[in-house]
């Protein structure tokens, strides 16, 4: 049998064995309804604000923003906000700026009508101390978002890696947060002292993981806020938006989305065919990593799994890359432990996963890098042949980046 996957804005068709397996999720089939939104939005809004300050996120974590945000603005409007009060924040996080034409793109014809901050968050002179976390945490962010009357997160939910669940309040730390903060945050995925990533440390797992906790201790020393997380749908479009101001509002919505994406992990395979999903999940190698990570679960101690993952951004982060260049295991430890640096946990998370499995990828990472990455890239012909003659148990994932077990 042959089959479609998703790769970059394009398609790759694969012959598969005729006794692959699927692992699929169950994604909502609905659409967002615009009166229901405008009902619950409106009830949460307080009479008499002045000013709203709306956090979104990069092109990284899309949200249809272009369909959805000209709705949060109705309502703003409507409760007697005018334009100039209303001001939008970019969550980069550490994440490079996009430029003007992306951001266009993401958000529509809002962003020129608009003011849009593109945060930095190497501007010290932008951030305010707020305290420092039972862990360590010294929580520096924006200082002018603090000042809106009315605050709003908006964005995608999803698992992550190692926080358990990104969006929600993760669009205001670590998105609108200081370079250190972050990483201070980052950091307790590792034990240093054991030379381990720390296993509670896991997608889906909030209670008992250090990470999760301390942004949970991050975010209650931020203002009151409203949350609009935005559940996706099989190709990334936005099937439900869910709307709170409670953690257990959050929790709530975590759950709703492990009904639809988290899967059974006790089945491993010889062999998984897996794309991220296209663009933009596959847009550099530290987002397509998340899918490598999530596919890579599935996949026997010693077996195969080939990832779809153009990444025409290249990887995304060069610290990353310098992290594992001519290092060990231990080295990177070492290293990390004296001056931490971005992605270094993911530095550590791949190599776990190089070290367990074969991972081949089709991609347009320069062969250099991959080969600092310990990853053998093939091209669509080689793919194509192997996939049509694998031996052993083989499943195809079709959207790596919201699989998870």
């Amino acid at each position: 049998m042959e089959y479609r996957l998703r790769y970059g804005n394009t398609y790759i068709t694969l012959p598969l064995p005729a006794t692959s397996q699927f692992i699929k999720i169950k994604p909502p089939g609905s659409k967002p309804d615009k009166t229901l939104f405008i009902k619950e939005l409106s009830e949460l809004i307080k009479p008499g604000l002045l000013t709203a300050g709306i956090v979104i996120s990069d092109k990284t974590r899309i949200c249809e923003y272009d369909r959805y945000l000209p709705w949060l603005i109705e309502i703003l409007k409507k409760k007697g906000f005018d334009e100039s009060s209303i001001r939008f924040y970019i969550a980069y996080g550490t994440h490079p700026a996009q430029s003007a034409e992306e951001s266009c793109m993401i958000y529509g014809d809002i962003y020129n009508k608009y003011e849009f901050v593109h945060h930095d968050c190497d501007d010290i002179q932008a951030m305010t101390y707020l305290g420092t976390t039972e862990r360590g945490t010294k929580v520096e962010i924006r200082k002018d978002v603090l000042k809106h009357e009315l605050l709003v997160l908006f964005g995608a939910l999803s698992h992550h890696y190692f926080a358990g669940y990104g969006g929600g309040r993760k669009l205001l730390f670590p998105g609108l947060a200081g370079r250190e903060s972050v990483y201070s945050n980052h950091k307790l995925y590792i034990d240093f002292d054991k030379y381990l990533l720390r296993p509670e440390c896991r997608s889906g797992q909030l209670t008992g993981n250090p990470v999760a906790e301390d942004l949970r201790e991050i975010d209650a020393l931020m203002p009151e806020k409203i949350i609009i997380s935005g559940i996706p749908g099989a190709m990334g479009q936005i099937s439900r938006l869910i709307i709170g101001k409670t953690y257990e509002d959050f929790l709530s919505a975590c759950s709703i989305y492990d009904n639809h994406f988290r899967k059974d992990g006790s089945i491993k395979y010889d062999n998984i065919i897996a794309t991220a999903g296209g663009f933009p999940k596959d847009i550099n190698f530290i987002q397509a990593h998340k899918s490598l990570h999530n596919a890579a679960s599935f996949v026997k101690d010693g077996g195969n799994l080939f990832l779809l993952a153009e990444c025409r951004d290249g990887t995304g982060n060069e610290e990353f890359l310098k992290t594992l260049k001519g290092n060990n295991r231990k080295d990177i430890f070492d290293k990390l432990r004296k001056n931490y640096c971005g992605n270094g946990g993911t530095a550590l998370s791949l190599i776990s996963k190089t070290e367990r499995i074969n991972v081949h990828m089709l991609t347009e990472l320069n062969d250099r890098d991959c080969n600092i990455l310990n990853i053998n890239k093939i091209s669509s012909d080689d793919l194509r042949e192997k996939s049509a003659c694998l031996k052993g148990s083989t499943a195809i994932i079709e959207n790596a980046s919201m699989v998870y077990c």
